[in-house]
This record gives C-alpha cells, sequence and structure tokens, in this order.
C-alpha cells in the first residue's frame, strides 16, 4: 500500500514508536514452570500468602536457651532439630540441643551458639553468655502476609524465583516469549564454511543475531540467506510474517540499487519509520507486515550489534511488557573523545576499574561499521549524545553494555 511515513527521525522518537507498537501487540502470559522462568517477564504481580519465616526458629546451630544462665548452668531437657515440631516447652532455666531453621520450643528466648557452649553433667554453659534474643528469625520478619513482593514487568531472576518457591508457588505467569524468524540479505553472502568467488563474503551477521537473542533467552529460526530479489525476499518474508511474531532482517535497507526492503514493506505491509539519526545504524527500519514486526537492521555488522542492543532489544521487552529498564553503566572517559555530526553515537568502548576504584571506559577509535574484530574486544557502547561535541578525559558518560543481563 502506498502511504507516508517518517525518515530520519530522532532517536528518542523511534523508540517512542517502537515501545508503541511492542505494547499494542503484548504477547499473552502463559504458566511456567519455576525451573523454566529464569530471565522470562513476570505478567502478574506476586502478593505473599504466608509469612516468611511461617514460624519463630533458631538462627545458629546450638542451644534454645530461656532466661539468663543459671550459675550451673541451664539444664537440658531435649532436642529440636529442622523438621517436625516436637512441641517441646522450655521452663525458666532450661535449654535444648537446636539446629538452623528449626522451630523454637515455646518459652525459648535465645538461641546460644553451638561454639560459645559447652555440655557439662546435662547441663548447658555459655562462654560468652549470649544476649537476650539474640539468633532468633521471627516470624513475618522477612515477608509479612498481604505484602506485594513482586510485581507485573519485572524480570524473574535467580534471588525473585527462589522468593516464589520459598512462598509455596509452583508456577509463575510469564509472558510468553516472542518468536523470532531470522534473515540476512544480499547476493554478496555466503555461509560460513564454504569457498568464496571473487566479491563474496561470509554470512556473518546470522550468526552475529541469532547469538544476540539466544542471549536473550529466545530461540530464532534462521531462513536461508535471501538473493537480491524483490519477489523472493517479499514471499519469504510474508511466510514468516505469518507464523513470527518478529521478524529481523540484515542488509537491503539503505538506497542503493539493490536496498528493495523500505519499498516491499510500504506495498504490502506498514512502515512506521526507516533512517534513524543514529551511529552506526542509520538506515534502521521498523514496521509491519501480516501479523508481525518487521526490524529492518543495516548489513554492516557492527549496526547489526549497535542497533539490536539499542532498539532491538526495546522492541522484545516491549512485547513481553517489561518493566525494568535496561542496566546501564556511568562511566569515566579514559581518552578524550569528539564527533564533528549532529546525529547520536554509540561508540565502542571497554570497561575498567581505575586506580582510585572509578569505573572507566576505553573508548575504541576503530568507528567504521565494518570493523567486526574492533567490536569483538570491546564489551560496551559508550553513548555520545546528539550534536557535535568534545568530552574530556574523565567526563563522565553512560555505558550499554554488550552482553545480556539486565
Amino acid at each position: 500500500m502506498s502511504q507516508t511515513f517518517p525518515t530520519r527521525i530522532g532517536f528518542d522518537p523511534a523508540l517512542a514508536i517502537v515501545a508503541r507498537e511492542s505494547a499494542a501487540r503484548r504477547l499473552a502470559p502463559e504458566e511456567i514452570p519455576l525451573q523454566r522462568a529464569a530471565g522470562r517477564v513476570l505478567a502478574g504481580d506476586v502478593v505473599a500468602g504466608t509469612p516468611l519465616p511461617n514460624f519463630d526458629n533458631a538462627a545458629m546451630d546450638g542451644f534454645a536457651v530461656r532466661g539468663p544462665m543459671p550459675p550451673d548452668g541451664w539444664r537440658l531437657a531435649g532436642e529440636q532439630f529442622a523438621g517436625v515440631d516436637q512441641g517441646l516447652s522450655l521452663g525458666p532455666g532450661e535449654a535444648c540441643r537446636i539446629t538452623t531453621g528449626a522451630p523454637l520450643p515455646a518459652g525459648c528466648d535465645t538461641v546460644l551458639v553451638k561454639e560459645n557452649a559447652r555440655e557439662q553433667q546435662g547441663r548447658v554453659l555459655a562462654d560468652p553468655q549470649p544476649a537476650p534474643g539474640a539468633n532468633i528469625r521471627r516470624a513475618g520478619e522477612d515477608v509479612r502476609p498481604g505484602q506485594r513482593l513482586l510485581a507485573a514487568g519485572q524480570v524473574l531472576t535467580p534471588a525473585r524465583i527462589g522468593l516464589a518457591a520459598a512462598l509455596g508457588l509452583p508456577t509463575l505467569p510469564a509472558a510468553r516469549r516472542p518468536t523470532v524468524a531470522v534473515f540476512t540479505t544480499g547476493d554478496e553472502l555466503q555461509p560460513p564454511g564454504q569457498a568464496l568467488a571473487p566479491g563474496e563474503i561470509h554470512d556473518s551477521n546470522r550468526a552475529l543475531l541469532q547469538a544476540l537473542l539466544q542471549a536473550e533467552g529466545l530461540e530464532p529460526v534462521a531462513w536461508p540467506i535471501l538473493p537480491d530479489d524483490p519477489a523472493r525476499i517479499v514471499s519469504a518474508l510474508r511466510d514468516a510474517a505469518f507464523s513470527f511474531d518478529v521478524v529481523i532482517t540484515c542488509g537491503g535497507v539503505s538506497a542503493g540499487e539493490k536496498d528493495h526492503l523500505p519499498a516491499l514493506l510500504c506495498e504490502h505491509g506498514e512502515l512506521f519509520f526507516w533512517k534513524v539519526r543514529m551511529k552506526p545504524g542509520m538506515p534502521l527500519l521498523f514496521g509491519a507486515l501480516g501479523g508481525a514486526l518487521v526490524l529492518g537492521l543495516p548489513g554492516n555488522p557492527v549496526s547489526v550489534l549497535a542497533t539490536f542492543l539499542t532498539v532491538g532489544r526495546e522492541l522484545l521487552d516491549g512485547l513481553q511488557g517489561r518493566a525494568e529498564p535496561r542496566r546501564r553503566w556511568r562511566a569515566r572517559l579514559a581518552a578524550p573523545v569528539a564527533k564533528r555530526h549532529e546525529r547520536l553515537e554509540f561508540m565502542r568502548g571497554r570497561l575498567r576499574v581505575g586506580d582510585g576504584g572509578q569505573l572507566e571506559v576505553e573508548p575504541d577509535l576503530a568507528t567504521g561499521s565494518h570493523r567486526l574484530a574492533a567490536a569483538a574486544n570491546n564489551d560496551v557502547l559508550l553513548v555520545l549524545p546528539e550534536g557535535a561535541g568534545q568530552w574530556a578525559e574523565g567526563d563522565v558518560l553512560d555505558c550499554i553494555p554488550c552482553a545480556p543481563a539486565g
């Protein structure tokens, strides 16, 4: 269909469009067993139905005691180990042997650490004597019934999954993972391992993009390399668009004679924007076809890396309803940098901890979007704000981790 769409859009407006369209297509929740929940986005609040701990218990191995130590020590009156509550009750001046996590006997007001105790003829003596109330975990001191512990939109970390298990929850509601089809385009591309004819190159973008998606916990499906043939491109994209939530392409989005994707998406789908004022990755394209959202990444590998980390993640997060922002670091420049252009730039860099214990970033001046070897030796994208500028050594800038997480 013929339509108008924004071109050379600013980076923040582009992100806003991605957030809007992905939120409108938010994926339905599903119940996930805890053992498969790591990294998923929680789709509903978790409210405590029970206190944690759910009973008073010992924080250390040793002896549960009642009252101050008598001159000849506490009388040993039994034992209570973790597990079944024996229903013991201590009278004044009495003690019982106890292990960590065991229910406190009635009347117990202190737990004496085993290393600070000695037994002598059925009595227990302390050196030093414990403070009243020491080494006791009170019911509900960690969690109160009715307390909201986890919120929809949070990422399920190991600690959050452990908390759900402590509450007795065998499953959690999580957004369905988006299905993603990956395409690389270009007559010059050949798979790794295949001999190259003059003018051909190995397809690095497929492996790069698949690894980026897998690091997000997804299972992308890579289609065969597409030639620079409009009919074959649109046929393959249509097939994918009716089976996948997201279609990501690499190449074919610039303004060259063989860059067919913008026109094809205009004719057969929707084009929300094309070309973003960012470096690298300016020809970035975003639209929809069939039931899928389409993200068209440039063909240079460093552009693929930068656009996926900054825009592709936003798309995936929006589809899953992630409310927690991605982690960014703030680091001091280890060397000065400058740029003359107006676009937002994502320069490659490497983090390190300086002698003073402050986080520093070493900028990589190999800025070409084809410089994959340089990108492979860096671990962050250094954010240089819009507008020409100069930044001195020691200036603080944002850094986006290239590794997953967070």
